[in-house]
């Protein structure tokens, strides 16, 4: 029979009988620097989201960062992007269209779906306040060495990438 973690006895265990954290104190470290992280992340997505349109969601920002970035798209496209619902995305995407921020049009492809973009007015809007929170993040990371920057660049695009492989 396998002893538990922590047993005196188990493979692994100190000698004073104290239990064995499997993680490790990095893994602690990681966990509370990114509970920081998200949360500023979530109150930083806000305030980019009601400087686009004072009744722009905070959730909808995320939607013009991506129409931006990978061009029109189905909304089904988009909601598997986002891991959400239709009827999430569905919601969103009219909020922003009342906002006149995104727009449908027939995809020439199959003409009963639609696809959506960044009208002219959210796509300047969205470039605005994109601009200023990369000027931001200049400021802020001003001292760091180009080489630091690249660093944390990749090591974050290695952690995305671990949580796309669990998908």
């Amino acid at each position: 029979m396998r002893k538990p973690a922590g047993h005196p006895e188990a493979p692994g265990s100190p000698a004073d009988g104290s239990p064995v954290d499997p993680f490790g104190p990095e893994c602690l470290d990681v966990e509370r620097e990114l509970a920081v992280f998200l949360r500023r992340a979530r109150a930083s997505s806000g305030e980019m989201a009601r400087q686009v349109h004072p009744d722009l969601e905070p959730a909808a920002y995320g939607l013009l960062v991506r129409l931006e970035d990978a061009g029109e798209q189905r909304a089904t496209e988009l909601a598997a992007y986002f891991g959400v619902g239709k009827a999430t995305i569905s919601r969103q995407l009219h909020a922003l269209e009342a906002l006149g921020l995104v727009e449908r049009r027939p995809d020439p492809g199959d003409r009963r779906a639609s696809l959506v973009r960044l009208t002219e007015e959210g796509r300047a809007r969205f470039t605005r306040v994109r601009d200023a929170r990369r000027l931001s993040y200049a400021r802020k990371l001003a001292a760091w060495d180009r080489t630091e920057i690249a660093e944390l660049a990749r090591l974050l695009h290695r952690l995305n990438s671990l949580a796309d492989q669990e998908e």
